[in-house]
């Protein structure tokens, strides 16, 4: 069987964005936004398995065309999220209003990877025995975001990781935000919640702090990743996954954690510059770690 160098799961979501100018009806979660910067990269073999339903086909049509090698499981609904912002676009009202039917081992015994990348958007998109399953595989990488959003009669409640203790051991790279880590640690230091992380399982702990830069743990070194000042900031949809898709790409490649690092931050702030996924280049995210005004973390 053929050995990708990086697999996305993820469902395809359809976002409708409202804000106090226009409403807007836009593809989007993990897969959408990963497979769709990861396609200007052209050294590395990626796949995306991707669930959604009938009526969303035209998005992976489209990413196929686009030279990403794609395979689709079928589902009933294809997730259907309603982002309404208020005039402070830091106030965000979220609604489910279709969910998409939960991954199964069956559908991805056909799939070898170096990384799995398992783009979750809510709490059960992948039973635990997916991770057991692909753990034994490759390496298993998570964006804790979609793990801590339960739907309750279409609405979105943030909750603590279900079995989260018997879930983090398998996984080798898990991404946080501030607020996340401490949802899961009950922790707001960033050091000891890196550490609680590790200690239970994670191998390298990738928490994100915004404009403030990032920090990577590796279970001995705090590695400091600086925030790389945008010209404008236009759009922060898809910067978290953005963020992601640099990362695993430089780690697929051999980079080591801190090269890794810069070059996801990098990546991020041309993503947060334009509306829609980041479509630069390698040598623009090369030439921002040079030339951008960084900004160093503080912990």
């Amino acid at each position: 069987m053929h050995l990708h160098d990086l697999c996305c799961i993820g469902h395809v979501t359809l976002d409708k964005v409202v804000t106090p100018k226009s409403t807007v009806h836009m593809p989007g979660g993990t897969a959408f936004y990963f497979s769709h910067a990861i396609r200007h990269f052209d050294d590395i073999d990626y796949k995306l398995i991707a669930s959604l339903a009938v009526s969303e086909m035209s998005v992976t049509d489209d990413l196929r065309a686009k030279g990403v090698d794609v395979e689709v499981v079928p589902s009933r609904h294809s997730v259907y999220f309603e982002n309404i912002y208020g005039e402070n676009q830091d106030n965000r009202t979220q609604r489910v209003l279709a969910k998409a039917d939960p991954f199964t081992v069956q559908a991805l015994k056909e799939t070898d990877a170096k990384i799995y990348l398992l783009g979750a958007l809510l709490a059960d998109d992948f039973p635990l025995d997916i991770l057991k399953y692909l753990s034994k595989k490759g390496l298993i990488a998570v964006d804790s975001q979609g793990y801590l959003r339960e739907v309750r009669e279409q609405n979105v409640y943030p909750i603590d990781w279900n079995n989260k203790l018997e879930t983090l051991k398998y996984i080798d790279i898990l991404k946080v935000n501030e607020l996340e880590m401490e949802v899961l640690t009950g922790m707001s230091d960033v050091k000891q919640a890196a550490q609680q992380l590790y200690d239970w399982g994670v191998k390298e702990v990738l928490v994100t702090l915004g404009s403030l830069g990032s920090v990577i743990y590796d279970g001995k070194d705090f590695y400091k990743i600086p925030a790389y000042k945008p010209k404008e900031i236009v759009d922060a949809t898809g910067c978290g996954d953005t963020y992601v898709t640099g990362y695993l790409y430089r780690r697929a490649k051999g980079a080591g954690i801190e090269d890794a690092g810069k070059f996801a931050a990098a990546m991020a702030t041309i993503k947060i510059e334009a509306s829609g996924p980041f479509c630069g280049t390698k040598q623009d995210v090369e030439n921002r770690i040079k030339t951008a005004e960084k900004i160093l973390p503080v912990i």
